[in-house]
Protein backbone atom coordinates (compact mmCIF):
# COMPACT_ATOMS: atom_id res chain seq x y z
CA UNK A 1 0.00 0.00 0.00
CA UNK A 2 1.46 3.78 -0.70
CA UNK A 3 1.79 6.11 1.88
CA UNK A 4 3.50 8.63 2.91
CA UNK A 5 5.60 7.21 5.77
CA UNK A 6 6.31 4.14 2.55
CA UNK A 7 7.88 6.71 0.13
CA UNK A 8 9.70 8.74 2.24
CA UNK A 9 12.26 5.78 3.11
CA UNK A 10 12.73 6.51 -0.80
CA UNK A 11 13.88 10.10 -1.62
CA UNK A 12 14.34 9.45 -5.41
CA UNK A 13 11.01 7.38 -5.83
CA UNK A 14 9.41 10.16 -3.57
CA UNK A 15 10.48 13.58 -6.00
CA UNK A 16 9.34 10.95 -8.85
CA UNK A 17 5.89 10.24 -7.43
CA UNK A 18 4.85 13.60 -6.03
CA UNK A 19 6.90 16.12 -7.74
CA UNK A 20 8.57 17.50 -4.68
CA UNK A 21 11.44 16.45 -2.51
CA UNK A 22 10.61 15.38 1.25
CA UNK A 23 11.59 18.38 3.06
CA UNK A 24 9.61 20.87 -0.06
CA UNK A 25 6.52 18.31 0.69
CA UNK A 26 6.87 18.91 4.79
CA UNK A 27 7.86 22.29 4.54
CA UNK A 28 4.45 22.89 3.01
CA UNK A 29 2.40 20.08 5.26
CA UNK A 30 3.32 21.36 8.32
CA UNK A 31 3.48 24.88 7.71
CA UNK A 32 0.42 25.59 5.79
CA UNK A 33 -1.50 22.51 4.88
CA UNK A 34 -2.31 21.08 9.02
CA UNK A 35 -3.21 24.79 9.97
CA UNK A 36 -5.61 25.45 7.48
CA UNK A 37 -7.14 21.89 7.28
CA UNK A 38 -10.31 22.72 10.13
CA UNK A 39 -10.94 25.90 8.97
CA UNK A 40 -11.40 24.57 5.51
CA UNK A 41 -13.32 21.50 6.78
CA UNK A 42 -15.76 23.80 8.77
CA UNK A 43 -16.28 25.91 5.97
CA UNK A 44 -16.96 23.40 3.04
CA UNK A 45 -19.18 21.37 5.57
CA UNK A 46 -21.36 24.59 6.63
CA UNK A 47 -22.68 25.15 3.14
CA UNK A 48 -25.42 22.98 3.32
CA UNK A 49 -28.52 25.14 4.52
CA UNK A 50 -30.32 21.76 5.72
CA UNK A 51 -27.95 19.83 7.29
CA UNK A 52 -29.23 17.74 10.15
CA UNK A 53 -26.26 16.37 11.96
CA UNK A 54 -23.86 18.43 13.45
CA UNK A 55 -20.36 18.90 11.40
CA UNK A 56 -17.96 16.08 12.17
CA UNK A 57 -20.73 13.49 12.48
CA UNK A 58 -21.06 12.30 8.89
CA UNK A 59 -18.35 10.08 6.89
CA UNK A 60 -15.10 9.99 7.45
CA UNK A 61 -12.12 9.89 4.74
CA UNK A 62 -10.49 6.31 5.57
CA UNK A 63 -7.00 7.93 5.18
CA UNK A 64 -5.05 10.82 6.98
CA UNK A 65 -4.37 14.49 5.80
CA UNK A 66 -1.24 13.35 5.02
CA UNK A 67 -1.78 10.57 2.86
CA UNK A 68 -4.31 12.40 1.47
CA UNK A 69 -1.91 15.07 -0.05
CA UNK A 70 0.46 12.88 -0.84
CA UNK A 71 -2.42 11.02 -3.37
CA UNK A 72 -3.26 14.29 -4.93
CA UNK A 73 -0.02 14.83 -5.91
CA UNK A 74 0.72 11.34 -7.14
CA UNK A 75 -2.30 11.55 -9.23
CA UNK A 76 -0.96 14.95 -11.05
CA UNK A 77 2.40 14.05 -11.20
CA UNK A 78 1.54 10.48 -12.93
CA UNK A 79 -2.23 11.46 -13.77
CA UNK A 80 -3.09 7.69 -13.72
CA UNK A 81 -6.48 6.52 -13.74
CA UNK A 82 -8.85 6.25 -10.50
CA UNK A 83 -8.48 2.70 -10.46
CA UNK A 84 -4.80 2.01 -10.31
CA UNK A 85 -4.97 4.80 -7.78
CA UNK A 86 -7.74 2.69 -5.91
CA UNK A 87 -4.99 -0.23 -5.68
CA UNK A 88 -2.09 1.58 -4.80
CA UNK A 89 -3.69 3.91 -1.94
CA UNK A 90 -6.25 0.40 -0.89
CA UNK A 91 -8.94 2.49 -1.81
CA UNK A 92 -12.08 2.43 -3.98
CA UNK A 93 -12.36 4.40 -7.15
CA UNK A 94 -14.72 6.57 -5.84
CA UNK A 95 -12.70 7.63 -2.54
CA UNK A 96 -9.88 8.36 -4.60
CA UNK A 97 -11.82 10.73 -6.77
CA UNK A 98 -14.02 12.29 -3.80
CA UNK A 99 -10.37 12.30 -1.58
CA UNK A 100 -8.52 14.51 -4.72
CA UNK A 101 -11.80 16.60 -4.83
CA UNK A 102 -12.03 17.32 -1.33
CA UNK A 103 -8.18 18.07 -0.86
CA UNK A 104 -7.55 20.30 -4.12
CA UNK A 105 -9.62 23.43 -2.48
CA UNK A 106 -6.98 23.47 0.33
CA UNK A 107 -4.33 22.83 -1.43
CA UNK A 108 -5.23 25.95 -3.66
CA UNK A 109 -5.11 27.97 -0.36
CA UNK A 110 -2.31 27.35 0.89
CA UNK A 111 0.02 28.03 -1.83
CA UNK A 112 0.60 31.18 -3.91
CA UNK A 113 -1.23 30.40 -6.98
CA UNK A 114 -1.64 33.31 -9.81
CA UNK A 115 -5.09 34.20 -8.77
CA UNK A 116 -3.79 35.26 -5.88
CA UNK A 117 -0.55 37.32 -6.87
CA UNK A 118 -1.96 38.84 -9.86
CA UNK A 119 -4.26 41.24 -8.21
CA UNK A 120 -0.96 42.90 -6.17
CA UNK A 121 1.03 42.64 -9.52
CA UNK A 122 -1.43 45.03 -11.80
CA UNK A 123 -2.00 48.25 -9.57
CA UNK A 124 -0.52 50.76 -11.85
CA UNK A 125 0.91 52.70 -9.11
CA UNK A 126 2.83 50.75 -7.14
CA UNK A 127 6.56 52.37 -5.36
CA UNK A 128 9.53 51.00 -7.56
CA UNK A 129 10.89 48.77 -4.70
CA UNK A 130 7.82 46.89 -4.46
CA UNK A 131 7.51 46.31 -8.52
CA UNK A 132 10.92 45.01 -8.43
CA UNK A 133 9.77 42.70 -5.67
CA UNK A 134 7.80 40.98 -7.85
CA UNK A 135 9.54 41.76 -11.46
CA UNK A 136 13.28 41.73 -10.97
CA UNK A 137 14.91 43.09 -13.07
CA UNK A 138 11.66 44.87 -14.42
CA UNK A 139 10.94 42.15 -16.82
CA UNK A 140 8.04 39.84 -17.72
CA UNK A 141 7.75 36.91 -19.84
CA UNK A 142 4.51 35.86 -21.63
CA UNK A 143 3.60 33.14 -23.77
CA UNK A 144 1.07 30.37 -24.82
CA UNK A 145 1.13 26.90 -24.32
CA UNK A 146 -1.73 23.85 -25.70
CA UNK A 147 -2.92 20.66 -24.01
CA UNK A 148 -4.90 18.27 -26.18
CA UNK A 149 -8.25 16.92 -25.21
CA UNK A 150 -10.34 13.71 -26.35
CA UNK A 151 -11.92 14.27 -29.71
CA UNK A 152 -15.37 15.99 -28.74
CA UNK A 153 -18.28 14.22 -29.74
CA UNK A 154 -20.51 17.03 -31.03
CA UNK A 155 -19.65 18.49 -35.10
CA UNK A 156 -19.62 22.04 -33.36
CA UNK A 157 -17.14 21.69 -30.84
CA UNK A 158 -14.53 19.18 -32.97
CA UNK A 159 -14.27 22.41 -35.04
CA UNK A 160 -13.87 25.18 -32.37
CA UNK A 161 -11.35 22.91 -30.20
CA UNK A 162 -8.92 21.66 -33.08
CA UNK A 163 -5.83 23.17 -33.27
CA UNK A 164 -3.90 23.51 -37.32
CA UNK A 165 -0.81 23.75 -35.75
CA UNK A 166 -1.03 20.82 -33.00
CA UNK A 167 -3.37 18.80 -35.42
CA UNK A 168 -5.43 17.72 -32.63
CA UNK A 169 -8.29 18.75 -30.20
CA UNK A 170 -6.68 21.06 -27.83
CA UNK A 171 -7.15 24.23 -25.17
CA UNK A 172 -4.74 26.65 -24.60
CA UNK A 173 -3.36 29.07 -21.80
CA UNK A 174 -1.69 31.84 -21.79
CA UNK A 175 1.00 32.69 -19.12
CA UNK A 176 3.06 35.69 -17.43
CA UNK A 177 6.01 34.41 -15.63
CA UNK A 178 8.92 36.94 -13.75
CA UNK A 179 12.29 36.68 -14.55
CA UNK A 180 12.48 33.99 -11.22
CA UNK A 181 10.16 31.51 -13.01
CA UNK A 182 6.91 32.50 -10.61
CA UNK A 183 3.61 32.79 -12.60
CA UNK A 184 2.27 35.55 -11.83
CA UNK A 185 -0.74 35.64 -14.23
CA UNK A 186 -2.60 32.81 -15.86
CA UNK A 187 -5.50 32.77 -18.07
CA UNK A 188 -8.30 30.25 -17.84
CA UNK A 189 -8.33 28.25 -20.70
CA UNK A 190 -9.29 29.18 -23.69
CA UNK A 191 -12.23 26.82 -25.79
CA UNK A 192 -10.89 27.35 -28.89
CA UNK A 193 -7.31 25.48 -29.51
CA UNK A 194 -6.84 27.04 -32.96
CA UNK A 195 -7.25 30.25 -31.59
CA UNK A 196 -3.71 32.79 -32.25
CA UNK A 197 -1.51 33.58 -29.12
CA UNK A 198 -1.90 37.15 -29.82
CA UNK A 199 -6.03 36.98 -30.21
CA UNK A 200 -5.93 35.37 -26.48
CA UNK A 201 -3.73 37.95 -25.56
CA UNK A 202 -6.10 40.72 -26.51
CA UNK A 203 -9.30 39.29 -25.41
CA UNK A 204 -7.68 38.70 -22.02
CA UNK A 205 -4.10 40.62 -21.36
CA UNK A 206 -2.13 40.84 -18.13
CA UNK A 207 -1.74 44.38 -16.56
CA UNK A 208 1.95 45.43 -15.34
CA UNK A 209 3.09 48.71 -14.08
CA UNK A 210 4.26 51.05 -16.54
CA UNK A 211 8.45 50.42 -15.56
CA UNK A 212 8.08 46.78 -16.52
CA UNK A 213 8.76 45.17 -20.02
CA UNK A 214 6.94 42.70 -21.15
CA UNK A 215 9.59 40.13 -23.35
CA UNK A 216 7.27 38.23 -26.07
CA UNK A 217 7.97 36.53 -29.44
CA UNK A 218 7.02 37.33 -32.53
CA UNK A 219 3.41 35.33 -32.17
CA UNK A 220 2.79 38.60 -30.62
CA UNK A 221 2.98 40.90 -33.00
CA UNK A 222 1.19 44.13 -33.10
CA UNK A 223 1.35 44.62 -29.61
CA UNK A 224 3.28 47.97 -29.29
CA UNK A 225 1.01 49.32 -31.84
CA UNK A 226 -2.47 48.08 -30.19
CA UNK A 227 -1.11 48.42 -26.46
CA UNK A 228 1.11 51.32 -26.18
CA UNK A 229 0.89 51.99 -22.65
CA UNK A 230 2.50 48.46 -21.86
CA UNK A 231 5.96 48.34 -22.48
CA UNK A 232 6.81 45.41 -25.02
CA UNK A 233 10.11 43.55 -26.30
CA UNK A 234 9.59 41.46 -29.33
CA UNK A 235 12.86 40.30 -31.62
CA UNK A 236 13.49 41.25 -34.92
CA UNK A 237 11.23 39.88 -37.69
CA UNK A 238 12.87 38.80 -40.80
CA UNK A 239 11.58 40.75 -44.05
CA UNK A 240 10.86 39.04 -47.48
CA UNK A 241 14.09 38.05 -49.77
CA UNK A 242 15.91 40.00 -46.82
CA UNK A 243 18.57 38.74 -44.18
CA UNK A 244 18.68 39.93 -41.01
CA UNK A 245 21.83 41.81 -40.55
CA UNK A 246 24.38 40.03 -37.72
CA UNK A 247 23.16 43.00 -34.96
CA UNK A 248 19.57 41.87 -35.68
CA UNK A 249 20.85 38.01 -35.13
CA UNK A 250 22.90 38.76 -32.03
CA UNK A 251 19.80 40.94 -30.73
CA UNK A 252 17.25 37.96 -31.23
CA UNK A 253 20.02 35.56 -29.75
CA UNK A 254 20.13 37.52 -26.74
CA UNK A 255 16.25 37.96 -26.24
CA UNK A 256 15.46 34.05 -26.88
CA UNK A 257 18.33 33.64 -24.16
CA UNK A 258 16.23 36.00 -21.90
CA UNK A 259 13.28 34.22 -22.78
CA UNK A 260 14.29 30.70 -21.57
CA UNK A 261 12.98 31.45 -18.60
CA UNK A 262 8.82 31.30 -19.56
CA UNK A 263 10.22 28.21 -21.59
CA UNK A 264 11.57 26.68 -18.46
CA UNK A 265 8.13 27.59 -16.87
CA UNK A 266 6.33 25.57 -18.90
CA UNK A 267 8.11 22.48 -18.98
CA UNK A 268 7.99 22.61 -15.15
CA UNK A 269 4.23 22.59 -15.11
CA UNK A 270 4.20 20.00 -18.42
CA UNK A 271 6.53 17.55 -15.58
CA UNK A 272 3.29 16.74 -13.88
CA UNK A 273 1.49 14.25 -16.33
CA UNK A 274 -2.02 15.92 -15.88
CA UNK A 275 -0.85 19.01 -17.77
CA UNK A 276 0.97 17.27 -20.52
CA UNK A 277 -1.25 13.99 -21.32
CA UNK A 278 -4.30 14.25 -22.81
CA UNK A 279 -6.88 15.87 -20.07
CA UNK A 280 -9.58 13.14 -19.37
CA UNK A 281 -11.24 15.15 -16.61
CA UNK A 282 -14.19 17.02 -17.60
CA UNK A 283 -13.17 20.39 -18.98
CA UNK A 284 -15.00 22.60 -16.45
CA UNK A 285 -12.35 20.98 -14.02
CA UNK A 286 -9.88 21.92 -15.86
CA UNK A 287 -9.36 25.93 -14.61
CA UNK A 288 -9.06 24.24 -10.82
CA UNK A 289 -6.41 22.04 -11.56
CA UNK A 290 -4.33 24.29 -13.40
CA UNK A 291 -3.97 26.98 -11.20
CA UNK A 292 -3.07 24.06 -8.68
Amino acid sequence: MLSYERLSKKPLLFKSFTGLTINEFDDIYEREIVKRYKKHEIKRLSKRDNRKRSIGAGRHFKRDLKDRFVMLLVYYRLYITYTLAGFLFDLDQSNICRDIQKIGGLVRACIPIPQKIYPITKRLKMPAEEVEQYFPGFLSFIDCTEQQIPRPIDKEKRKMYYSGKKKRHTVKNQLMVNNRGFIIHKTDHHKKGKKHDYDVYKKDHPVTPKQVVNVIDLGYLGIEKDFPEQLSALPCKKKRNQDLSPEEKEQNNSHSIKRMVIEHTICRLKKYMIMSDVFRNRLRKYNNVSQT
